[in-house]
């Protein structure tokens, strides 16, 4: 069964753990996700079944959407509620105070990531080598801040809501807020995940494929067989003729494209929409 749906993970379940579950309930062996979530937070979680797996580099997944609250003076080397040693007790900040800061990250973003990070240290993970309690020190990323705004604030916790490109660690956002406001520690209670691009949780409802993809429709113009059967494709036979990726319309499925070089490649072939 090919299937392509928005899934919402719970906190406290990983994301593969969380897949698993989605196949006995859907009673397909395979499936993947796409943006996978740490078990601490929670949200929006694209899923493919079937054929639908190989889709997902052609979706319009960004920007993404998160809310997060940050505990103020709450010192945790995970940047979350999972390795908490202490918690500074703190004065109350003005409100408008929060607002700005939390404005102030919008924009081009350089950033330390979190050391409990994915990121690959001499072919090994960040968050096992700082589990393994070794030092070593992350290289800088950068970010897009896309929009930021302050949602609550009920000392020592703020909420806020950040729209970011691809990529973006919002565990570090937090420690920044926290850093920019004159405190040396903040970790994050709580993550969530809001959207991926345009997709959003609506009950594991099934996505239309035609109206997911992030490149454009071209249209075949030669004999339609060539497409059913999945012959070469003649470059001066495509609507559109300018390098790139496409996606055609062959009624009940579709193919992927590429045209490199005057030629015309099959970058995935029938991809049934059900």
């Amino acid at each position: 069964m090919n299937r392509l749906f928005v899934a919402y993970k719970p906190s406290g379940i990983g994301s593969n753990q969380f897949l698993s579950k989605l196949k006995r309930k859907y009673n397909n062996k395979k499936a993947g996700f796409t943006g996978t979530l740490d078990p601490f937070a929670k949200g929006v979680l694209i899923i493919g079944m079937g054929s639908h797996t190989k889709l997902f580099r052609f979706l319009d997944k960004t920007p993404k959407t998160y809310r997060a609250t940050l505990w103020l003076g709450a010192n945790s080397d995970s940047l979350d509620t999972e390795m908490i040693e202490n918690v500074d007790i703190l004065d109350e900040i003005p409100h408008a105070k929060i607002v700005e800061v939390i404005k102030s990250l919008e924009g081009e973003l350089e950033y330390e990531p979190p050391i409990f990070s994915a990121k690959q240290i001499n072919g090994k993970r960040a968050y096992d080598l700082a589990r393994a309690g070794i030092e070593f020190t992350l290289n800088k990323i950068n970010s897009t801040i896309y929009e930021s705004k302050l949602i609550n604030y009920s000392h020592p916790f703020i909420t806020f809501e950040a729209t970011v490109s691809e990529g973006t660690y919002i565990r570090s956002l937090g420690r920044i807020i926290a850093n920019r406001l004159g405190i040396k520690h903040g970790s994050l209670s709580a993550l969530e995940r809001l959207n991926e691009g345009k997709f959003k949780y609506e009950n594991e409802k099934e996505l239309d494929i035609k109206e997911s993809l992030n490149i454009p429709l071209n249209r075949y113009l030669g004999d339609i067989d060539n497409l059913k059967y999945g012959r070469v494709l003649a470059l001066e036979n495509l609507e559109i003729q300018k390098e790139g990726y496409y996606w055609l319309d062959n009624g009940d499925n579709i193919s992927i494209i590429n045209i490199q070089d005057k030629k015309v490649k099959y970058e995935l072939g029938r991809i049934y929409t059900c």
